[in-house]
């Protein structure tokens, strides 16, 4: 019998319901949520994919199901009793903090845990051990947005909602790729630009994204140059009189200071620092400040960054001087990265934070919390950030580490380093739901968490709306909750310090999370009048909800007055500095770092799905092309990325996204699925080995947004190719045990793919690499007994002088054809366009035989290929849309509608919608359609 659940879904933070359908302990299905204000039904690729990242197969090959241990570093985890487990965690924490104080443990956790989770992390690190070395991921997500907030207005509280979408007249999208990284969020947008194609939309990035298909005006800057940009938007405002003088007067402090310094970046200055024409300079400033509402959209690309807090408080300045705040359609909106970054925030889940929005730094906020946990005190130290963490680890001074549903080994810029600190710490401890993540092989101890589906607490997403996450299947094996976790751990860790009382008396996540509701009684986010019974009634509530009212707040500062202690926001006086590793002669260029469309994080998750692989199939660098030609680099030649810190190799695309001494690689891509060793035989980490550690001095956020690579062409002359169709059980499972080999050649790749058949969803691997010579036999035939290669019926041709290698497997379909079910090309690998399609596209191969075996490029019969994923949902590539479009006349939203009728793509998630337009402009139609 199948049973319905709402939940949320576990990605971005735009917070979308979910309706999970399960039957005994599986997840069977998922769909949008039509009652959930922030989706409305609607779900993106990765959320309509969510029930198969929860199959029973997937659960069986990587999910952590037991407590595992390690008697010494480098030895395989053996399985232990959790009583066991906890019991070893506490007693070494114990000796730890009795040794050598408390401020040498540090807990590392993440914005994908629960609030309820979060709180007890943060009251078992501040209120029981005394540290507050406790930090997150949202680190390196949400800091800048948290510390731009609070210095300007004076909360961490973002003033608009999504509804503001509906009101708005301009909206400015800055270092966001919302079509991507916020994808039903933009579906929105889109809604509100057909509802009013007079809204203006103005896109400022240093890539030309998907995003900026639905601008009005695109502002192409230079990487790090948006506090630039802010503060020559207010000269101009200034100069032309668009600033509101009554509102500045009424409601603001500090103006007078910030004139002064924007009064230096003039039109000239800005356009030549920014890289933008002065004309767009002054469109921008004019459509922000004239327009009768304006909301402003923003994420990494102004948070990740060395000047991250004054990105943000310069946004907000514009903001401020033009009374664009506290009304409909108007304000500073930060979009959050994480599930619930913004719960952990609530819960003062950050080394300078305390719960309920209180700061570390004032004493009387220490007390308040000191008195309603029930301890002397709470620390006054400041704790360390996640950077400064991992390099204290590094360092010798933090000797235990707790680390919970993150995965810093891959997420954490300067991989040396972090490395380092995970194997100089004395005693790790790794709580997971997956066993796959790259921190796990630094862990003495692996304790087993639940995930998506399995959980039960809240979770707030970006316009502060608060939803219940419920549980639809049992935890599998012996998985716990994260909060049950740490207070089972809590508790020993207090008997073994000699705690006569518990601080942790909780028996449910409803216990916790009503804690956490008294603490924010008077705050700005007091939520004493909500309940877990109001949201399972009402549904999905905003905050502030005080004690007596029925519903939330839907947009803050509406009465001009801000949570300061004059109640009037503060202009913050935003100095222009450039990134911290400019570029130079010899690192000439600027990397960049983002989203997929359709993957999430280190893809622990998402990463189990070869469908969302469809649309990047593999990692790689996208360079402008005129950067290409300069150099001599092909379109998918191997090219070798350098900074100061690191190396790693990747195929070379030429990108019309990325301007001229720019490059961009995509975040997800860690040691899973893209390795290498360097020519002292060090095993590489992913595009995280290059990026730096440089912080902003306010929210200690990092700055992976930028670091300066030099980019040259790899010579490895030998390489090799190797997929197969694998079955569904089997194919994660190879995927894992290819893991070492990559980290024994030069370069390596090992990334999942799918396809159907017959409606029927099959499972492959791919694994690419090259040498500068042909590896052992012995390494190639391991990865052919993987990849089912080692059969009786394999085809094969070696010619070891030469370094030539090719094996190919057949099987007769139920339809009597025979299909290429696996095949390795090694040495040339010239044939892969069309030995892939066939395999890839299960074509009929039988004609070809031992011609697979034959060296060269052409194919001794025409393969035509379907061409690139466009549409995940669908299975749509381009091909078939090119095709499509070719018959299809009339206006351009004509073309797309007749495509979409026709082909289906774009109706669901609506991700692949910016590219359709793309290729509706690019694709003629053909003369007999015209007719």
């Amino acid at each position: 019998m199948t049973r319905e659940t709402r939940s949320t879904c576990p990605y971005c933070g735009v917070g979308c319901g979910v309706i999970i359908e399960s039957s005994g302990d599986e997840i069977t299905g998922v769909r949008g949520d039509p009652e959930h204000p922030a989706n409305f039904g609607r779900l993106c690729t990765k959320g309509s994919t969510l029930h198969l990242t929860a199959s029973a197969t997937v659960t069986r090959q990587t999910r952590l199901l037991q407590p595992m241990q390690r008697l010494a570093r480098g030895e395989a985890p053996s399985v232990v009793a959790w009583d066991t487990a906890l019991d070893n965690a506490a007693g070494k924490f114990a000796q730890v903090i009795r040794d050598h104080g408390p401020d040498a443990v540090g807990f590392y956790v993440s914005g994908q845990l629960l609030t309820e989770d979060y709180y007890v992390f943060n009251k078992l690190a501040k209120g029981l051990v005394g540290t507050n070395n406790i930090d997150t991921n949202s680190r390196l997500c949400m800091s800048s947005a948290v510390a731009g907030y609070k210095q300007t207005l004076g909360a961490d509280a973002p003033p608009a909602c999504y509804d503001d979408l509906k009101h708005a007249q301009c909206l400015f999208i800055v270092g966001s790729n919302t079509a991507w990284a916020h994808p039903i969020l933009f579906r929105r947008i889109e809604d509100a630009k057909a509802a009013n194609p007079a809204m203006k939309i103005v896109v400022a990035d240093p890539r030309r994204t998907d995003t900026v298909e639905i601008a009005d005006l695109f502002l192409p800057i230079q990487p790090g140059t948006d506090v630039m940009l802010f503060n020559g938007m207010l000269h101009l405002m200034l100069w032309e009189g668009w600033t509101d003088a009554k509102y500045i007067a009424a409601h603001t402090s500090g103006f007078d200071a910030l004139k002064a310094t924007v009064r230096e970046c003039t039109p000239d200055k800005v356009a030549q620092v920014c890289g933008i024409a002065r004309d767009d300079l002054l469109e921008a400033a004019r459509l922000f400040a004239t327009s009768p509402a304006t909301l402003s959209l923003y994420c990494q690309g102004l948070n990740q960054s060395s000047s991250g807090t004054a990105k943000n408080a310069a946004l907000i300045n514009l903001h401020l001087a033009t009374g664009q705040i506290g009304r409909a359609g108007a304000g500073p909106f930060s979009l959050t990265g994480q599930p619930n970054a913004m719960g952990g925030r609530e819960v003062g889940g950050l080394a300078n934070l305390l719960s309920a929005h209180r700061d570390l730094a004032n004493a009387d906020h220490r007390a308040e919390v000191a008195a309603l946990w029930g301890v002397p005190s709470v620390p006054e130290k400041p704790g360390k950030t996640a950077v400064e963490m991992f390099q204290a680890a590094a360092d010798g001074e933090i000797r235990a580490l707790w680390i919970a549903c993150t995965n810093p080994a891959q997420s954490m810029p300067d991989q040396a380093t972090v490395r380092r600190a995970l194997e100089r710490a004395e005693f790790v401890v790794v709580q997971e739901a997956f066993a796959t993540t790259a921190t796990c092989a630094f862990a003495d101890l692996l304790l087993p968490a639940t995930t998506w589906g399995e959980k039960e607490g809240t979770v707030t997403n970006s316009e502060r709306r608060i939803s219940r996450v419920r549980t639809a299947v049992p935890a599998p094996g012996e998985a716990r909750n994260d909060w049950s976790i740490a207070v089972a751990f809590a508790r020993r860790l207090e008997q073994q310090l000699d705690r006569t009382s518990t601080l942790f008396p909780y028996e449910t996540a409803e216990s916790v999370w009503n804690e956490h509701r008294e603490s924010t009684r008077g705050r700005d986010l007091d939520i004493t009048g909500l309940s877990y019974a109001m949201l399972e009634s009402a549904g999905p509530q905003q905050w502030p909800l005080r004690e007596g009212e029925s519903t939330g707040r839907t947009r803050l500062y509406e009465d001009g007055v801000f949570p300061t202690p004059d109640g009037r926001a503060r202009f913050v006086d935003t100095v222009y500095k450039p990134v911290a590793e400019a570029r130079e002669a010899r690192y000439p260029f600027s990397l960049n770092t983002g989203r997929l469309r359709d993957q999430w994080h280190g893809m622990s998750r998402t990463g189990t799905a070869g469908r969302l692989f469809g649309h990047m199939p593999e990692p790689v660098v996208q360079m402008n092309a005129q950067d290409m030609a300069r150099r001599q680099i092909g379109e998918g030649d191997l090219v070798q990325l350098t900074s100061k810190r690191g190396s790693i190799m990747l195929p070379a695309r030429a990108s019309a996204e990325v301007g001229l001494s720019q490059a961009f690689v995509a975040m997800h891509w860690g040691e899973e699925y893209l390795s290498g060793c360097s020519s002292s035989g060090t095993r590489l980490a992913g595009i995280n080995a290059l990026t730096t550690s440089a912080f902003c001095p306010s929210s200690k956020q990092p700055e992976l947004k930028h670091a300066a690579v030099k980019i040259l062409k790899a010579e490895l002359p030998w390489s090799l190719l190797a997929m197969a169709w694998l079955p569904g059980d089997e194919a994660l499972s190879a995927h894992r045990a290819l893991q070492p080999m990559m980290g024994l050649l030069p370069f390596a790749i090992c990334v999942p793919f799918s396809g159907s058949t017959q409606g029927a969803e099959r499972s492959g691997i791919l694994f690419r690499a090259a040498a500068h010579d042909a590896p052992d036999d012995a390494l190639i035939e391991r990865i052919e007994a993987l990849l089912g290669l080692q059969t009786p019926d394999t085809l094969r041709y070696a010619d070891r002088r030469r370094g030539q290698r090719r094996s190919a497997r057949l099987v007769r379909r139920a339809d009597g054809s025979a299909g290429l079910e696996a095949f390795l090309l090694g040495g040339d690998t010239s044939a892969e366009a069309w030995i892939a399609t066939l395999l890839r596209e299960e074509l009929p191969a039988q004609t070809y035989g031992r011609l697979l075996l034959s060296p060269g490029s052409k194919a001794p019969v025409a393969v035509q290929s379907r061409g690139k994923t466009v549409c995940t949902c669908f299975n749509v590539a381009d091909g078939a849309i090119q095709a499509e479009l070719s018959r299809c006349a009339g206006t351009p939203d004509e073309r797309l509608a007749r495509l979409q009728g026709a082909l289906k793509c774009g109706t669901n998630c609506g991700s692949c919608v910016p590219e359709l337009k793309r290729m509706v402009r690019a694709t003629p139609v053909e003369a007999e359609a015209l007719s």
